[in-house]
């Protein structure tokens, strides 16, 4: 069992009606200051990706065929396999990434409410 912490991130749904969307994480950055505890969330998200071995596992995963993808198939990024465990484990502690364990292998998914939370926060049309 792991002890990993993930943050907790809610999102407005585009095609979600008014009554039932929830405000975001992270109000635009053109919205004015982040809170301490909303910097310190995003922070996470944003320091996870800050290291190239990660951000291209990350981007492995997102644009693996049906949406996620095995360990196995993802693990050739130049770095030894305890490596790449090290470097998912990090993506997903961050939230950015879902696990499922089947059998021996373990397969990634992106957690898009998380992806999309990041974004809304960077949208400069806001």
């Amino acid at each position: 069992m792991s002890n990993s912490q993930m943050v907790e991130l809610t999102v407005v749904e585009p095609d979600a009606p008014a009554a039932e969307s929830v405000v975001p994480c992270c109000p635009p950055i053109t919205a004015g200051e982040l809170s301490v505890a909303d910097a310190e969330k995003m922070a996470a998200m944003f320091k996870a990706l800050s290291d190239p071995v990660r951000l291209r596992l990350f981007s492995k995963v997102a644009s693996h065929a049906g949406g996620e993808a095995c360990v196995c198939d993802i693990s050739d990024v130049g770095v030894s396999q305890p490596t790449v465990s090290h470097h998912l484990k990090k993506l997903k502690d961050a939230g950015l990434l879902t696990s499922e364990r089947r059998g021996t292998w373990v397969y990634y998914s992106v957690e898009p409410s998380v992806v999309a939370a990041m974004s809304a926060m960077l949208d400069l049309r806001n």
